[in-house]
């Protein structure tokens, strides 16, 4: 079986089977009926995974559903393309690359054993760079550490340090620039010095056009301001290191075209997380995230979370018809994840076409989107309870606090189960402006802690989730040709914005660009 030849959902049996389930039966679920109807409901739909416990069983779904969810997986052959990519096959067939983000996090395979070369070039780039973030940990000369890097360079990074923030314990403060408008460097340059910062670079290429913009200015603000030493204080995340040499950089660190961008802070990527809670604090990241890799290798599809998920997903996005899916984070030091799962999931399968170039006739990524709670409560909740649209919504909450503030974690845990309980309930009032519908699905993810661990865990589950997904719909997630096209006609304005030259532009383009340029 090759890549291009494993059967797309829609045009196996099971997907005709499901399509006809739910004009029958699947579209009327009422999930209060179904409740009062099985006592055993939230046993049957919900489960344990390595630092993850997911109730599914407010979802509208009943067992026959599910029995025909996972029979589509199959005919799908959603366990062969796992394999193929744990065995190292190169399933991103548009770039004939291998997907292998999963080894970064694996202990170290033995000599004569498959991927044995990639495996000791892993954990020697690891052991380097955990060794450097305890050296840069240990320097009390560096107070800040400024990452420059955008989308896979920085979401990842910037959600992890600020998820782990109890477990940092040097006292650095970690900034993150991405976006090339100066605003956001410039009010980060403000608040550090040159001799006691230390720049990362993150940049698989070296030639990102906004990081390295950002870089060069961030050298020559370094420089200006009377710094001394690049070397010293500027490292690059980076496989180009003749062009790190070349910008004055010594110390580099460097990962391998298997390493999508979005999938990248378990490799030297993640150097930020390392200097913010410790070697041994990062090992646990990637152990977490390595205890999910084998939930999802090994476990029969029945009980299999990440499977579950996802084929959740495509019951709501391709039968249901729902267009997105919000994630509520109940821990103010999650409110990164929503935004590092923008990318994950939307980058990956915001895709109108097949592996072999066809046009999909059904949709494929929802969008994703969200805000913690109890905030997202007195903003878009409204429209959850009560709008014409129905959104799914995934709850993720943590057991345990790690402060000692009385009254404010049972609170906060009260809401979360209180909006799960509104959502399904809902409220009869025959004005209408007080009635709630109920009956809208949701998703609850709970940790008993929010350590490295079960960090790691939690994204690793989300990946394998838009992986699933990904293999439902036939399409390649691993590559992004879509964010290509802005940045190709990005180099052709700007000299234009200098110029005023307009010719061949349209007319709102080049409209635009003369109001730009008035004076």
């Amino acid at each position: 079986m090759t890549i291009t030849q494993r059967p797309r959902c829609d045009q196996t049996p099971a997907w005709a089977a499901l399509q006809s389930h739910f004009d029958g039966a699947g579209r009327s679920l009422d999930l209060r009926d179904a409740f009062a109807a099985d006592t055993q409901r939230f046993a049957t739909f919900s489960q344990s995974a390595p630092h993850v416990f997911a109730d599914l069983s407010k979802n509208l779904i009943d067992v026959a559903t599910q029995k025909m969810l996972f029979d589509l997986a199959r005919e799908c052959r959603v366990e062969q393309h796992r394999d193929a990519m744990f065995a190292g096959d190169k399933i991103n067939a548009t770039e004939q690359r291998a997907v292998m983000h999963w080894l970064l996090r694996s202990p170290a395979v033995g000599a004569g054993k498959p991927l044995a070369t990639e495996s000791q070039q892993v954990h020697s780039t690891l052991d380097a760079m955990l060794a450097y973030a305890e050296q840069v940990r240990s320097d009390l000369a560096i107070t800040d550490v400024v990452n420059i890097g955008i989308g896979g360079s920085d979401l990842g990074p910037q959600m992890a340090v600020l998820a782990l923030d109890g477990f940092a314990t040097t006292g650095k403060r970690i900034h993150f620039v991405s976006n090339v408008d100066g605003h956001e460097l410039a009010a980060v340059l403000a608040r550090v010095r040159p001799s006691s910062t230390l720049f990362l670079i993150a940049s698989k290429t070296f030639t990102t056009i906004e990081t390295m913009t950002n870089a060069r200015s961030a050298k020559q603000w370094f420089e200006t301001q009377g710094g001394k030493d690049i070397a010293r204080h500027f490292a690059a995340l980076t496989t180009n290191v003749a062009a790190a040499n070349e910008f004055g950089i010594d110390t580099t660190f460097g990962f391998w075209d298997w390493v999508g961008g979005r999938y990248s802070m378990w490799s030297a990527i993640g150097l930020p997380i390392a200097i913010a809670i410790g070697a041994a604090g990062f090992r646990d990241f990637l152990a977490g995230a390595h205890a999910m890799d084998g939930h999802f290798r090994s476990t029969a599809l029945e009980h299999n979370l990440p499977v579950r998920l996802a084929l959740l997903d495509l019951w709501y996005r391709n039968f249901h018809g729902f267009t997105s899916r919000s994630i509520a984070p109940y821990h103010s030091a999650l409110r990164r994840v929503p935004a590092y799962l923008q990318q994950l999931e939307m980058e990956s399968n915001g895709k109108r076409v097949d592996v072999s170039g066809q046009a999909l006739p059904f949709g494929t990524s929802p969008v994703l989107w969200g805000e913690p709670g109890t905030n997202g409560q007195h903003a878009y909740f409204q429209m959850l309870h009560q709008g014409t649209d129905v959104v799914p919504l995934e709850f993720v909450a943590v057991k345990k606090a790690r402060h000692e503030l009385a009254g404010h974690h049972s609170q906060l845990l009260a809401n979360v189960l209180a909006q799960a309980q509104a959502l399904m309930l809902g409220k009869a009032d025959a004005g209408g402006h007080r009635h709630f519908p109920g009956n809208r699905p949701s998703t609850f993810l709970l940790l008993d802690d929010l350590t490295p661990a079960s960090l790691g865990a939690l994204i690793a589950l989300q990946e394998h989730r838009v992986f699933v997904s990904g293999a439902l719909w036939g399409i390649n997630s691993f590559d992004q040709w879509g964010v290509e096209l802005g940045k190709v006609l990005a180099r052709d304005i700007e000299p234009r914005l200098h110029s005023g030259d307009a010719s061949g532009l349209d007319g709102s383009t080049a409209g635009l660009l003369a109001r730009l340029r008035n004076a």
